[in-house]
C-alpha cells in the first residue's frame, strides 16, 4: 500500500478551500472536487438527532409526495366576507402575525387603504388612528386562514378572492385578485386611484370572473403552470406566459357571461402580466397545505414575510412560526429609487419558492435577470443550487434548459442546516414609506436562524 502511494498515479479528492484544487490544476493533476460545507454553527447536536429520527425518511416522503401530487383547480371567485367569513374590522395580512406597532410602512399603508375601502375611516389620518388604537380592529395572518397575499397581502371583507381547490387531497386555498403594477394597495399605496380601482374590481371584475368560471368550469392550474414554465416563466416575478394562457382559457366565457363589460375586463387582465401570480400563489398554497401535519417531517410548508419578519412553518411542527428579521432585497431599482428607499422583504408570494417555483425555477426563465439583476448563468446557478436543499424534483414542473429536469421542490430544514445553502427568493421591492408603491425588484435570502430554530424544535420534539 505504501509503495503504491509512492509510485502509483495519485487519486486526489479536494474538499473545502479552493487553494489546493487550484494548485493541482496548475500541475495538471487529476482530482475530484467535493463541494462540502460545514453545518451551520451550533446545530450539530440537533442535526444529529433529526437525521437519526427513524420517522424522518418516511415522514418526508409522505409530506413531499402530497405536495407534488396536489392538483390545484381554479373553481371560483367570491367576496372575502363570503369565502373566508371575514367580518367588518377584521383584516388578514401577509407573513407571520404582526401588530400595528411593529408593522412596516407598506403594511401600514395597505391597512390604511383597506380601512378607506371598507368605509371604516374617512381619511388616512383617521384610519391610522383607529388602527393604532385597535378598537374594533382585528389583524391576523393570511396563512392562518388558508389564504395568501402578495406583498402586504392585506385582505378585507369586500375584496374578491380566487378560490382554488385541490382535487387530489381536498384542500382549498384563496388569494385576492391582482391589481396590476404602479400605485397599488399591495405595495402600500392608498390614494384615490387605488381605492377607485379596488371598488371597480369588486363591482365589475370579480363578478365577471365568477360568472365566467361558472360557464367554463374549473381550470387546471397545475397544467397551466407546467406550460408556462416551458414558455419562459418562473411563476413569481415573471407570469407573462401564464397570464396569456389564462386569458385564452377564460376569454370566451367572459364574453358570454359579461357581454356589456367583457372588453374592459379582458383589457384589464391582458394589460397586467402579473395577473396570474395570485392564482399561482393560491395553487402553491393548496399544494403546500396538503403536506402539513406529518409527524417527524422536516419539510417547509410555508415561507412568508410581513415587511418586518421572515417566517417559516414546518410540516412536523404544526402551525408554529419560526421568525427572524426580513432582509432587504439586492436588485434593480426603478427611476430614482435606491436601497435607502427599500423596505425589508414582504409578502406571501414566497409560497411559490416553497413548492419549487419562483427563485427555484429561474433556470426556466432567462429573461428574469432583466428584472431582478444578474446574468443568465446566475439564474441557472440559483436553480441548480436548490437541488441541494430539497427533497424531490417536481414531476410536472420541468425546466427545458436543464434537460426537462423537474424543479427542485420541498425544502428540508435539515438539509439547509447541514449545507448552509439558503433558499433563493426573487421578489418585488416595496418602498419603505407608506404610499410609495413599488421601487424595484431583486433577490433575497431568508435569515439562516429560522431554519436552525426549526431544526432545534424538531430535535426537541
Amino acid at each position: 500500500m505504501t509503495l503504491s502511494m509512492l509510485y502509483g498515479e495519485p487519486r486526489v479528492i479536494t474538499v473545502g478551500a479552493e487553494v489546493l484544487a487550484e494548485a493541482l490544476d496548475r500541475q495538471a493533476v487529476p482530482q475530484r472536487r467535493v463541494d462540502w460545507r460545514p453545518p451551520a454553527p451550533g446545530v450539530a447536536a440537533s442535526l444529529a438527532r433529526v437525521l437519526a429520527d427513524p420517522r424522518r425518511e418516511r415522514a418526508n416522503a409522505t409530506a413531499v409526495g402530497r405536495m407534488l401530487s396536489a392538483r390545484p383547480m381554479l373553481t371560483g371567485v367570491r367576496p372575502a366576507r363570503e369565502a373566508l367569513g371575514l367580518e367588518a374590522g377584521t383584516f388578514f395580512h401577509a407573513g407571520p402575525p404582526i401588530t400595528w406597532e411593529r408593522a412596516s410602512g407598506p403594511m401600514r399603508g395597505a391597512l390604511i387603504g383597506a380601512m378607506l375601502l371598507e368605509g371604516l375611516a374617512a381619511t388616512p389620518e383617521e384610519a391610522a388612528e383607529r388602527l393604532a388604537s385597535g378598537t374594533g380592529i382585528t389583524l391576523d395572518s393570511c396563512h392562518h386562514h388558508r389564504t395568501v397575499g402578495p406583498m402586504a397581502g392585506v385582505v378585507s371583507p369586500s375584496m374578491w378572492m380566487l378560490e382554488v381547490a385541490d382535487a387530489e387531497h381536498g384542500g382549498t386555498a384563496y388569494c385576492s385578485l391582482n391589481e396590476g403594477l404602479g400605485k397599488v394597495l399591495r405595495y402600500g399605496a392608498y390614494g384615490p386611484e387605488v381605492i377607485e380601482r379596488l371598488r371597480w374590481m369588486g363591482e365589475v371584475l370579480g363578478p365577471a370572473l365568477a360568472a365566467a368560471l361558472e360557464r367554463c368550469g374549473p381550470l387546471d392550474l397545475r397544467t397551466l403552470v407546467a406550460q408556462a414554465l416551458q414558455m419562459g416563466d418562473e411563476l413569481h416575478n415573471r407570469n407573462r406566459a401564464a397570464t396569456s394562457l389564462l386569458v385564452r382559457e377564460i376569454a370566451p366565457a367572459v364574453v358570454e357571461a359579461a357581454p356589456g363589460r367583457a372588453a374592459e375586463v379582458l383589457r384589464f387582465v391582458n394589460g397586467n402580466d402579473h395577473f396570474f401570480l395570485n392564482a399561482g400563489m393560491a395553487a402553491a398554497k393548496a399544494a403546500a397545505d396538503a403536506a402539513r401535519g406529518v409527524p417527524g417531517s422536516s419539510l417547509v410548508v410555508a415561507m412568508a414575510r410581513n415587511g418586518t419578519d421572515f417566517g417559516i412553518q414546518v410540516s412536523g411542527l404544526g402551525d408554529r412560526w419560526f421568525t427572524g428579521p426580513a432582509g432587504v432585497p439586492d436588485g434593480l431599482y426603478l427611476g430614482g429609487y435606491g436601497p435607502d428607499d427599500a423596505n425589508p422583504d414582504i409578502g406571501d408570494s414566497t409560497i411559490t419558492e416553497t413548492v419549487g417555483l419562483g427563485g427555484f425555477a429561474m433556470a426556466a426563465a432567462p429573461a428574469i435577470v432583466r428584472f431582478v439583476g444578474g446574468e443568465v448563468a446566475d439564474a441557472v446557478a440559483a436553480t441548480t443550487s436548490m437541488y441541494e436543499i430539497t427533497l424531490a424534483e417536481h414531476p410536472a414542473y420541468q425546466i427545458p434548459g436543464l434537460g426537462f429536469r423537474g424543479t427542485p421542490a420541498g425544502i428540508d430544514v435539515a438539509l439547509v442546516a447541514r449545507t448552509g445553502v439558503l433558499p433563493v427568493v426573487n421578489t418585488g421591492i416595496a418602498g419603505r414609506v407608506a404610499g410609495t408603491g413599488q421601487v424595484g425588484a431583486g433577490l433575497v435570502s431568508p435569515p439562516a436562524g429560522v431554519f436552525t430554530a426549526a431544526l432545534d424544535a424538531l430535535a426537541a420534539a
